[in-house]
């Protein structure tokens, strides 16, 4: 499976992912070894994950979202 992802940093922004493996990745972020941006803006909550069955689908979707302005980002978490 192929997820999109969204973390809440703990300076209140949102970061939006991709990945086969939501527990590896969010542990990555954690650590410090995941994307740049989220290095140093922990703690991180998991708020929204989309699963799907192609790579090419989840990426389309990850764009998708990166393009949405944050209070509809905001609407999709709840």
């Amino acid at each position: 499976m192929h997820y999109v992802y969204i973390l809440r940093c703990g300076d209140e922004t949102l970061y939006t992912g991709y990945t086969t493996d939501i527990e590896r990745r969010v542990e990555e972020h954690r650590s410090g070894t995941g994307a740049k941006y989220t290095r140093g803006r922990g703690p991180f909550e998991l708020v929204h994950v989309e699963k799907y069955q192609t790579r090419s689908a989840a990426m389309s979707r990850e764009y998708e979202i990166k393009q949405l302005a944050r209070e509809t980002k905001e609407q999709l978490i709840e």
